[in-house]
């Protein structure tokens, strides 16, 4: 797939892997940390616009609303470029929601494309068969000016995802199930294809969740070929007109890994490294908790919120725990309250929160102490990564973060009665 959609944006027949390719970019994305350096760069290049205003989005999520004057000076760069460039896609607080949540939300990533964006996350596209990949800023500029940008084209491990789910067992399991078995540089920039029966049956929620980590197994993309699914979600969204494209029956892959999901249950990804992963049987120590958090461009999505509503319902969150909701964008607050799943969350004795990046890099919002311990629906577990460094962070899905959060230490659903 990603050989076909580079050959496609760079005018060749077809690219092989090793080549470097400079190709056409369908959409151009920054948020508040990474877009003001871009700004910057840009500034430099000497040109008085951009290439093309309805093909960059400025997302302002990772310390918004701004957490202090230093994060408020770097939204207001943002801001004034947009203004500036009058472009199209700028997301106030308000209208915004946390980046990869939103662009698919709102129709802006679609088959075929090609997206690049200043935050490594970006590869979230791919479940829509995309080439989504994260850049630098300075790369990010560069294309905000001419509209390409350079690719060494990156081979591709396929991995088959066969049999049926688990209860519980979710996109997030798969994902982390999957980087155990690979490492965080399993894939280092290749392409990561996921396909099967499995995946199939997979809800467009899921496989975001899915893509989005990707880069957590050092892959350059996560890619799922478009079906009837991806253009049931696109039908009322898509604000261009686009073209799936699929892998060839014969094509190339560097490996082809093959899981059986039946095998699976829920897993937990211990620190520091999303690749310590351990299915919830084969945790055998009682783990207590301080922090339990739902949300994020990993896991914000309306079904994430209903996983952990069903968990929730009629519980209560432990007397030692906090627990904190960021739905991912004001559209899906605004259907989970209607949906009645604030009130359960908020019955519980959870927090919920408008949609941001905040705790999960540990900007604001959720910031760990010394010695305290997060179960987290996030993507990454480094060395301090939501607070402290000598706190510690376990990702999970959010049925068992919703199930931790009421036990008071790392819990399956099943122990929530």
């Amino acid at each position: 797939m990603i050989e076909k959609i580079l050959a496609a944006h760079s005018d060749q027949d077809q690219v092989k892997p090793g080549e470097i390719v400079n190709a056409r970019v369908d959409m151009v994305l920054g948020n508040d940390i990474t877009a003001p350096v871009a700004v910057k760069e840009f500034n430099k290049i000497g040109v008085d616009r951009v290439f093309d205003k309805e093909r960059i989005a400025l997302v302002p999520d990772h310390f918004a609303p701004n957490k202090d004057i230093k994060a408020a000076e770097q939204v207001k760069v943002v801001r004034e470029f947009a203004q500036k460039h009058d472009i199209t896609n700028y997301f106030e607080v308000g209208q915004m929601g946390i980046e990869h949540v939103l662009l698919p939300e709102k129709g802006l990533t679609l088959p075929g494309e090609i997206i690049i964006g200043a935050d490594s996350h970006t590869c979230t596209y791919g479940a829509l068969g995309a080439l989504g990949t994260g850049v630098g800023s300075t790369d990010m500029a560069a294309a905000m000016a001419t509209g390409k940008a350079w690719f060494k084209v990156p081979p591709t491990i396929k991995i088959v995802y066969s049999g049926e789910l688990k209860p519980h067992v979710s996109g997030k399991d798969l994902i982390l199930y999957t980087i155990g078995k690979i490492g965080v540089d399993g894939a280092l920039y290749k392409a990561m294809e996921f396909t099967g029966e499995a995946i199939e049956n997979l809800s467009m929620d899921g496989r975001m969740t899915m893509s989005n980590m990707a880069i957590e197994a050092g892959g350059k993309a996560g890619l799922i070929a478009a079906d009837e699914k991806t253009e049931a979600y696109l039908e009322d969204r898509a604000q261009r007109e686009y073209t799936i494209v699929k892998p060839d029956s014969d094509a190339e892959y560097e490996q082809v890994i093959e899981i059986d999901v039946s095998q699976i249950e829920p897993q937990v990804a211990f620190p520091s490294l999303p690749e310590n992963t351990k299915g919830l049987n084969e945790i055998t120590e009682k783990i207590e908790i301080h922090q339990s958090v739902i949300g994020s461009c990993t896991n914000g999505r309306i079904e994430d919120l209903r996983a952990a509503a069903e968990i929730f319902k009629g519980q209560k969150v432990h007397k030692n725990v906090r627990c904190l909701v960021f739905p991912g964008t004001q559209a899906i607050y605004k259907q989970a309250m209607h949906e009645g799943l604030f009130d359960i969350f908020i019955d519980a004795g959870a927090a919920v929160s408008t949609p941001t990046c905040g705790p999960c890099l540990g900007g604001h919002m959720g910031i760990l102490a010394d010695g305290e311990r997060a179960i987290s629906t996030t993507n990454r577990n480094f060395v301090g990564r939501m607070g402290s460094t000598s706190s510690e962070v376990y990702l999970a899905s959010p049925a068992v973060a919703a199930a931790s959060a009421i036990k008071g230490y790392i819990a399956g659903p099943e122990e929530v009665k």
